[in-house]
């Protein structure tokens, strides 16, 4: 009994696999969009997708279109093509501004292009180009069902600038490029006024500043020693509770010890 099972099943797939390279190779628009719907409602988009995309051109300004273009678009989406996907589906929009797929089909373009977004080290192009998808939607649909995933995904993404910003300014620092470092957590500290990385970064602007004044030529470092207790005031002043506070202090009790030595000279 295993065996004629065994070999019904192979039967039946054997079969399909032939009825699906007939219609491949066929000319007949019709069955191909007949089989490769059939084939998406069975979730073997793969094999949807090979038939939709011989037929798109031919639908062109028929009734079936907008349909067959859902369909052909969202076949990216579930195998996970995601520049294809949110490629598509921009077209979607573009073509049917009142389809009912609407909303889904901004959605969908919306959170393909998210998940283009690489690591935060690399370069971040993908995921302000996302950012921007993300706000088109929620300016289009604010109260959509779909709001507090865009929400999350707009954190998320957001989270990953800020990453990135923090960790070239931190790098400098690290590298001893103290003034790029200042200039960069300045950067940061603007531009991200609400980073949960705020208080790191207003640490290391400080320490950087530091480090450039007491190392700096004698006609410079005074000028920088001030501008180092300036940092610090401004970091004191919001983390005085900082696991940083110590080493801050410390630093502090230096820079104020050196300015001592110009007000005695003076």
């Amino acid at each position: 009994m295993k065996h004629l099972f065994y070999i019904l099943v192979a039967s039946v797939l054997l079969s399909s696999c032939g009825e699906f390279q007939k219609v491949l190779k066929s000319e007949d628009t019709a069955a191909k969009f007949q089989l490769g719907e059939q084939l998406y409602n069975e979730g073997k988009y793969n094999k949807a997708n090979r038939l939709f995309t011989q037929i798109v051109p031919s639908y062109r300004g028929k009734p079936q279109a907008e349909k067959l273009m859902y369909l052909y678009a969202n076949t990216f989406y579930e195998t996970g093509e995601h520049y294809l996907a949110g490629y598509q589906f921009e077209r979607f929009v573009t073509a049917y501004p009142r389809s009912e797929k609407l909303e889904e089909a901004y959605y969908k373009s919306a959170i393909s292009y998210a998940a283009l977004s690489p690591v935060y080290s690399k370069d971040q192009h993908e995921t302000k180009n996302a950012l921007e998808k993300l706000q088109l939607f929620a300016n289009l649909y604010p109260n959509s069902s779909y709001m507090p995933e865009i929400n999350q995904t707009v954190k998320d993404l957001q989270y990953k600038l800020e990453l990135k910003a923090y960790s070239t300014a931190k790098q400098y620092n690290h590298i001893t490029d103290y003034k790029a470092s200042i200039k960069s957590f300045d950067n940061f500290i603007v531009d991200f006024p609400g980073s949960s990385l705020r208080e790191k970064a207003l640490f290391y602007r400080f320490d950087s500043a530091y480090q450039l004044a007491i190392k700096s030529i004698e006609d410079k470092k005074q000028e920088r020693l001030e501008k180092a207790l300036t940092y610090y005031n401004a970091f004191k002043k919001l983390y005085a509770q900082s696991e940083f506070i110590e080493d801050a202090d410390k630093m502090n009790e230096d820079i104020n010890k050196q300015l001592e030595q110009y007000s005695t000279n003076s």
